[in-house]
């Protein structure tokens, strides 16, 4: 429920901004108590919220996945060990149809990278107000801190540190992989000699910059596109539900329309939840299964 001391653009604002940590701009370090005060911050601060619920939601990953096969039976699966046996099955299949070379790591990063994604992008479906007041009201009681310059985003994937994070750590396995497989010349020769191609040698010579830059474009445009569309979509989300948390401020007809507007785009949502974490783990197949290829 909207905050009705805070104005709909200061409430807007409260819920998009992370708790930043980072060098204020007399040299002290410390909690940004403002959206100004964490841009002033710069490229050195710290998502705290951020770096919080990742590692959190990875720990659930690791914890439930770890019980699930310590507790595993043939003869009386549990139901734990059934969700999870199905989830290794689909990503298996996914693995076995879009990745045709030989790699042991590639089938369990996969499953890495859609569970844990998957359980990040969930945090949409949590509402908004739930615990960025809790955490308000808790920092106001502990540390007398006012509860409007508390802020906490609880879906990492609405950030784009962690979404870049992600992809350029499958970018950095891309070109590990590349170099590794086809060797430095076989990767260069794959950057300079296509698509334009030709015997001339003079041809070759004028096709090379031509081809490096339009390899080297779709090469970096990969982490882009693979960060920007997993952010661009949950930060949409979280917008749509923020935008009709604020109907709650008005009166009984508007917060019932809104109740029902929020229940309907959290049904739709989970489609999105679910389909990002997919198209996020099945690109990083394709682009890895690009990497082990010998054009």
């Amino acid at each position: 429920m909207a905050d009705d001391s805070l104005t709909q653009a200061e409430y807007i604002r409260h819920h998009l901004t992370n708790m930043t940590f980072g060098q204020h701009p007399d040299g002290s370090w410390g909690l940004a108590h403002s959206s100004a005060e964490a841009a002033q911050m710069g490229f050195m601060a710290i998502h705290v919220d951020t770096m919080f619920w990742s590692v959190l939601l990875g720990a659930v990953f690791l914890f439930f996945f770890h019980r699930a096969a310590r507790s595993m039976s043939a003869d009386t699966p549990s139901g734990l060990q059934n969700f999870v046996e199905w989830i290794v099955e689909f990503i298996d299949t996914s693995v076995r149809g879009s990745f045709t070379a030989k790699n042991d790591m590639v089938a369990p990063m996969a499953l890495t990278l859609f569970v844990w994604i998957l359980l990040m992008n969930l945090m949409d479906l949590v509402p908004v107000d739930w615990i960025p007041h809790f955490t308000g009201w808790m920092a106001s009681l502990l540390f007398d801190a006012d509860p409007h310059h508390v802020y906490m985003k609880v879906v990492p994937t609405t950030d784009p540190n962690a979404t870049f994070g992600l992809s350029l750590a499958v970018f950095a396995l891309v070109i590990f992989y590349s170099i590794r497989m086809k060797g430095p010349a076989g990767f260069a020769a794959e950057l300079t000699m296509h698509p334009f191609e030709a015997n001339n040698v003079v041809l070759k010579i004028i096709f090379l910059p031509i081809n490096l830059f339009l390899e080297g474009v779709s090469l970096l445009a990969k982490p882009v596109s693979l960060a920007l569309r997993l952010f661009g979509n949950l930060y949409a989300g979280e917008m749509i539900f923020i935008l009709i948390a604020l109907m709650y401020g008005g009166n009984f007809i508007l917060a019932l329309f809104g109740g029902v507007l929020q229940w309907a785009w959290a049904v739709f949502h989970v489609l999105i939840v679910l389909l990002q974490a997919f198209i996020f783990m099945t690109l990083t197949i394709v682009y890895l299964d690009m990497a082990h290829s010998h054009h």
